[in-house]
């Protein structure tokens, strides 16, 4: 079963890989992605950026994309962690774990994730810049990313 956490709390990135392999011999392949914050958006610098998400809604967005994963490929084991907050350069942002039998699956899997969770997750992102305070707009390039599958 998938495991999906909405957090304002930091994660354990090595914590989060062990539980989606350790005590299953079937996993084979364990592949991950971590987000991390950026200081620079679009060539202005970013001090700090705000992340909000429509509780409940957020959750069962994350669950179904985890679940539409699953469907999809051969998996052992899927995990979403994503904070909330405010959140500085370097502050990871977003863990997706994917653990399969073979590497091919564990790939597409994550890649899936991630592409799919830029797009379809109600998150809403405020970075503070020099200039004051400014929404992050969606982006086309992961609208088309998020097409190809």
């Amino acid at each position: 079963m998938p495991r999906v956490q909405i957090q304002t709390e930091p994660f354990d990135i090595a914590a989060e890989q062990e539980s989606l392999w350790h005590g299953n011999p079937r996993v084979g392949a364990l592949v991950t992605f971590v987000g991390l914050m950026r200081d620079l958006h679009e060539g202005v610098a970013v001090s700090r950026m705000t992340l909000e998400h429509y509780p409940g809604m957020t959750e069962k967005a994350l669950a179904e994309i985890a679940e539409e994963a699953n469907a999809r490929w051969k998996l052992e084991g899927v995990t979403i962690v994503h904070r909330l907050g405010k959140l500085e350069p370097q502050d990871p942002i977003v863990f997706v774990g994917v653990a399969s039998h073979h590497r091919g699956d564990a790939f597409r899997a994550c890649e899936f994730l991630i592409d799919y969770l830029k797009t379809r997750a109600p998150f809403w992102k405020k970075e503070q810049t020099e200039q004051g305070e400014r929404w992050v707009e969606s982006k086309v390039s992961d609208d088309v990313a998020a097409r190809r599958w």
